[in-house]
């Protein structure tokens, strides 16, 4: 019941609550943002949700639009400003995604919403992630994040899946806040965040 039904009813109202709540940051951070990124201050991106619909990820933009005199754009670690380092640092740039819990595109809790680009290089097994909505945070993201191996992060995305429930959401909730304040798991080693996913994994 709490998977099919309870789960949505949930994700909806602490959803809201949390806009609430954490609308005087979000718009401190909306108009820093704002400044420090010439007038960009989100970031939309399609993702792959439940049953691998594609939706449009809103987070902050933690990174400038610099381009090098190819015109491409420059890595990540030389177009991350001061600034959306402490906002991702601190996961304030996941406010937005509050928004697609409303929507009913993303959960409170499940596994991260990846790149499109990805879903071609999937095993079977992995494509079983998809079962569930992705979620802001998720069983990965309490052990470890972005510091951890792409195999342990599937491993972790389908334990989730195969043993969804309200209590494993409630030890994930709570787990997340202290994470958040460790700022533990934020990059991989040698990575501003943490690298493509190529498959084969």
């Amino acid at each position: 019941m709490y998977k099919y039904f309870l789960k949505r009813i949930i994700d909806f109202f602490l959803a809201l609550i949390g806009l609430i709540i954490m609308l005087p940051v979000f718009l401190i951070v909306l108009v820093l943002l704002f400044i420090y990124n010439n007038g960009k201050p989100f970031f939309f991106q399609q993702r792959p949700g439940k049953n691998e619909r594609i939706f449009k990820v809103i987070k902050f933009k933690t990174m400038n639009d610099k381009t090098g005199s190819n015109g491409e754009l420059l890595s990540d670690s030389k177009r991350l400003t001061p600034f959306g380092k402490f906002v991702r640092k601190t996961s304030l740039d996941e406010i937005p995604q509050l928004l697609n819990v409303l929507k009913g595109d993303m959960s409170l809790i499940g596994p991260r919403p990846l790149l499109v680009e990805y879903l071609s290089r999937y095993n079977e097994e992995q494509k079983r992630r998809h079962n569930v909505r992705p979620g802001i945070t998720g069983l990965a993201q309490v052990n470890g994040r972005n510091a951890l191996s792409w195999k342990d992060k599937f491993k972790y995305d389908l334990e989730y899946v195969d043993n969804l429930s309200f209590f494993l959401d409630l030890k994930i909730f709570f787990m997340t806040f202290l994470k958040v304040f460790k700022s533990e798991g934020i990059s991989q080693e040698g990575q501003v965040t943490m690298s493509k996913f190529m498959g084969n994994e």
